[in-house]
């Protein structure tokens, strides 16, 4: 009994304050390490690097939760510095530039991303980036570079509704930086069960510029695009699993007619 009544405290919806996000961490620590990184970043996406910035009069009037963003995956890390370059930029009334880093000094807090535990917990840095609004989970198919098969732990979907009910979250739903790879349908619980908002967002050029992690400058003068989509239609209640995986993969440009198109036009 008494093991039941502890599940069911942990269990307890938690909420932000003033001073903490959802999951108990300090906003002005949030804003720090917000702060520093888009510093240090900050020349990677608009110094001897570009960010190309189209559609974000798509994301300027949503709400401020519930509010989820589903995108191919190019680097661990540079990608998502870029994306909360782009939506502090947003908050803070900027349309389709990051020219104006002032907007690091009010930076939007309430914004999660979803990663690897295997991944950020490999030092104390990646410790930092999770503290700044990572939600980890562990992979269903592989761990390390061993094969696997988990099922989709339901814990991890519930801290991401924890996340959605607080602010916006951003996922990578093919779960790995390679190009063209399947979708992974624990986003299609997350979907089903949360009804968020699902706005898409494409990404070029990050794999050109950085190594795999983000985090070393393999070549300068990229141009790096980032595509806000209109948020994805659909019918939750007739719409089957493959049915969304489909819409969600064709969204970000990642289905096998995208493959085709690609080597289309590499052949020519």
């Amino acid at each position: 009994m008494l093991k039941v009544k502890k599940k069911r405290k942990h269990l307890k919806k938690k909420g932000s304050t003033l001073f903490r996000d959802a999951f108990g961490n300090l906003h002005f620590i949030k804003r720090f390490l917000i702060f520093t990184f888009g510093c240090i970043s900050y020349n990677r996406y608009n110094g001897f690097n570009q960010l190309q910035l189209k559609g974000t009069e798509y994301i300027k009037d949503l709400p401020d939760k519930r509010v989820l963003f589903v995108s191919n995956h190019q680097t661990y890390f540079a990608d998502v510095f870029a994306m909360f370059h782009v939506f502090c930029s947003v908050k803070n009334g900027f349309i389709n530039t990051i020219r104006n880093p002032i907007y690091l000094l009010d930076p939007k807090v309430n914004l999660y991303y979803v990663a690897a535990k295997e991944t950020m917990n490999k030092g104390f840095l990646t410790r930092l980036f999770t503290y700044s609004g990572c939600i980890t989970v562990k992979r269903t198919w592989r761990e390390g570079n061993k094969k696997i098969n988990r099922s989709v732990d339901i814990s991890e979907i519930t801290r991401m509704g924890t996340a959605l009910d607080d602010g916006w979250l951003i996922t990578f739903p093919q779960g790995t930086t390679k190009a063209f790879a399947p979708g992974r349908r624990g986003i299609v619980h997350v979907i089903r069960k949360f009804t968020p908002i699902v706005v898409p967002i494409v990404l070029d050029g990050f794999q050109k510029a950085y190594d795999k992690k983000g985090i070393r400058i393999k070549k300068k003068g990229v141009l790096q695009k980032m595509i806000f989509k209109a948020p994805i239609k659909w019918d939750l209640k007739n719409d089957t699993t493959d049915m969304i995986m489909e819409k969600i993969m064709d969204a970000i440009e990642q289905s096998p007619k995208y493959r085709n198109k690609t080597q289309s036009i590499t052949i020519s």
